[in-house]
């Protein structure tokens, strides 16, 4: 029998060769037809597989709230306790605040993370294990079959935080993980435990490190060296493999400047600001309208979801950030006193609402579209400054977290915090720092800390009572997507 994640899952897109003055920008068309015979017959070939990857991150998937991978950072932010809805608004993520639509195993919003990292990972696939055919320029086909390994272990990662018990630092590891995707297969393939997706993760992004060293990409749409090595601290720190993770943080940053004040209230929607380490950019001809991170998240953009609904900060955290600290000037107490920068402006329609945050703002109140970071050199400092404070590197730490915070806040005195009080104060400045960008899920998971949203501006109605989920509850885990259990007769399903 065909099973559903892989007979889902061809090739989904190549890209058309375009003129000379428009080589940052990705124009596609579906391909599912080609062979991969044919994708990795040439360097070239491969290339433009390699583009029709990255622009799989952002285009239309399902429904309206299923773009690309924007969807999925909302989702991850909507089931932390940091991110506020303040109204129900036309309906869209009010079922994934809810803790509903990750325990519902029917669901469409269940299975559009899995179908879409197994898509990276099936198109990935094809370059790595097809790149010894090709012709052409080896340069070429190594810093390809590099990003695709970058991309094969990001994507795998993403899925066993979410369809998997978290990893737990010194143990075994061998609960149930995800099906590694090795090969481009019809045929299903049973759940791998924990551990073996964790060592397949890290195989591929050292070989992804040795064929990315030297590469110059053409844009931060595309993978570096620098990329690989972030995502080797990210994976790192979920493991607990502290020193691992401070080291590849503080080489994934190296030139990557920290942005300074006024750049972080211009509205997070430009990826060739110097901090930012990997993005999307749209260009106007391939916006995807209300599918857009900027539908939902932007502060301007004129959807109903956003005119009715501004999203807004969580009222407890808001009130413990520092007076003068930027990441607090972009949110509004009372809903009624945000100052935007020229060229930015709410209409007259846009409800009023506690707490809203502009950190985010689209092109323009008619236009969804704004470049989103998939990776910043400021989670590069918050991981190594934690990964440093757990090995009791204590100066170390308050040094790295005093240079990302004299950034953001020019009163800022260097902490003389040690051991776990420390390390409670750099968590703390993830939250407000990498507020809105798809983390706190994980983060909660990974630290194994229960969600509480209590004495906060959530709303009973809005969060359906769910204020709180003890660590270790089986609702920490995705569930397996009902269509892929009737599909695969190897896959076994979470914990109902």
């Amino acid at each position: 029998m065909k099973k559903l994640i892989y007979s889902t899952l061809a090739l989904l897109i190549l890209t058309l060769s375009i003129s000379s003055c428009k080589k940052d920008y990705l124009e596609t068309v579906p391909t599912d037809a080609i062979s991969a015979s044919v994708v990795t017959a040439s360097a070239d070939n491969m290339l433009l597989a390699l583009n029709g990857i990255h622009r799989s991150l952002y285009i239309q998937y399902a429904s309206q709230g299923q773009g690309g991978v924007f969807g999925i950072m909302i989702f991850n932010d909507m089931l932390g306790e940091d991110l506020v809805m303040t109204e129900a608004g036309n309906g869209w993520y009010n079922n994934t605040y809810k803790w509903l639509d990750h325990r519902t195993p029917t669901d469409a919003d269940l299975l559009y993370p899995w179908r879409i990292y197994y898509k990276v990972i099936a198109n990935a696939n094809i370059l790595i294990n097809g790149a010894a055919n090709a012709t052409g320029d080896p340069v070429m086909i190594d810093a390809i079959v590099g990003q695709a390994l970058v991309y094969r272990a990001w994507a795998h990662f993403q899925l066993v935080q979410l369809y998997a018990e978290r990893y737990n630092t010194g143990a075994a590891n061998a609960q149930l993980g995800i099906p590694l995707m090795l090969e481009s297969t019809t045929e299903g393939l049973p759940r791998n435990t924990v551990e073996d997706v964790y060592a397949s993760i890290n195989t591929d992004l050292d070989g992804a490190i040795t064929r990315l060293t030297g590469y110059v990409r053409p844009n931060k749409s595309h993978l570096n060296v620098n990329v690989a090595k972030g995502l080797k601290a990210r994976v790192a720190l979920t493991q607990g493999i502290y020193a691992l993770a401070a080291t590849n943080a503080s080489e994934a940053r190296t030139g990557f400047a920290l942005m300074d004040s006024t750049t972080y209230m211009s509205g997070f929607n430009d990826y060739n600001v110097g901090e930012w380490m990997w993005g999307s950019h749209l260009i106007e001809d391939q916006t995807i309208y209300f599918y857009h991170f900027g539908a939902y998240m932007s502060r301007n953009f004129s959807s109903t979801n956003i005119r009715t609904n501004p999203k807004a900060m969580n009222s407890k955290l808001y009130a413990q950030i520092p007076t003068y600290d930027v990441r607090k000037k972009l949110v509004s107490a009372t809903g009624l006193t945000h100052v935007f920068p020229a060229g930015y402006a709410i209409l007259s329609t846009f409800y009023k609402r506690s707490y809203t945050s502009q950190k985010f703002l689209a092109y323009g109140n008619s236009d969804s579209r704004m470049d989103v970071a998939f990776m910043r050199a400021s989670e590069m400092y918050l991981i190594e400054a934690e990964a440093r404070a757990r090995l009791n590197q204590n100066t170390e730490a308050q040094q790295l977290l005093f240079d990302l915070n004299t950034k953001r806040d020019r009163f800022y005195v260097k902490s003389t915090s040690t051991g776990s009080t420390l390390v409670d104060e750099i968590l703390f400045y993830r939250r407000v720092e990498l507020w809105g960008e798809g983390f706190r899920f994980n983060d909660l998971k990974r630290l194994n800390i229960p969600l509480d949203r209590n004495g906060a501006n959530h709303r009973s109605d809005l969060v359906g009572g769910v204020y709180d989920v003890p660590a270790g509850d089986i609702r920490w885990q995705f569930l397996i997507p009902q269509s892929e259990l009737d599909a695969n007769a190897l896959m076994v399903q979470n914990s109902l």
